[in-house]
């Protein structure tokens, strides 16, 4: 037993080999994904941030408006002709048509038809993504960021955040005598 003990000790690294599972250096001090989800603009570029508001909005049914906010944001990138079509027919049909599965709520969407989608530009939807970004950030954002969901989340990161030194030491100790 002495001789394991030993064993584990010789093989120690020092602290500056020591790393995070995910492969960051166990000193780096991340900001907190919640800090900066004050501005929505800010959530909707996090994939966390994304993911807990959309939770929030399928509980309020209105998921649809992120979605379609999100394909327009995809839409904005394609370069490609034929993509742009495709793309464009699919954010039509799925939240803009009078017909479809997620319609979103925009003005002007009656006069909506799909004539638009015969020259696909990559601002075509640009006033109507505008109107579901107003409508999130002045309605839906305001009540997740006094949601249940999102003040749990916040108070995990931050219990998580209170002991930092506790959690890495502890991890340090257990990677250094355990290996």
């Amino acid at each position: 037993m002495f001789n394991r003990a030993v064993s584990r000790l010789s093989r120690k690294r020092p602290p500056s080999d020591i790393h995070d599972s995910d492969g960051s250096s166990s000193s780096s001090h991340q900001p907190k994904s919640t800090a900066k989800w004050a501005f929505l603009e800010n959530l909707l570029e996090d994939p966390e941030g994304v993911k807990r508001f959309r939770e929030f909005l399928k509980k309020e049914f209105s998921e649809e408006n992120v979605l379609f906010w999100l394909a327009c944001e995809d839409f904005k990138k394609t370069q490609d002709k034929k993509q742009m079509q495709e793309k464009a027919k699919e954010i039509y049909m799925t939240f803009l048509s009078s017909k479809a599965s997620s319609q979103v709520n925009v003005e002007g969407q009656s006069r909506l038809n799909e004539k638009i989608l015969e020259e696909p530009h990559p601002l075509m939807f640009q006033k109507l993504q505008d109107q579901i970004f107003n409508l999130m950030k002045y309605d839906s954002y305001s009540r997740f960021l006094k949601s249940d969901l999102f003040l749990k989340h916040k108070r995990t990161e931050e219990e998580d955040e209170e002991s930092p030194d506790a959690q890495t030491a502890a991890k340090r100790a257990s990677r250094i005598y355990n290996t």
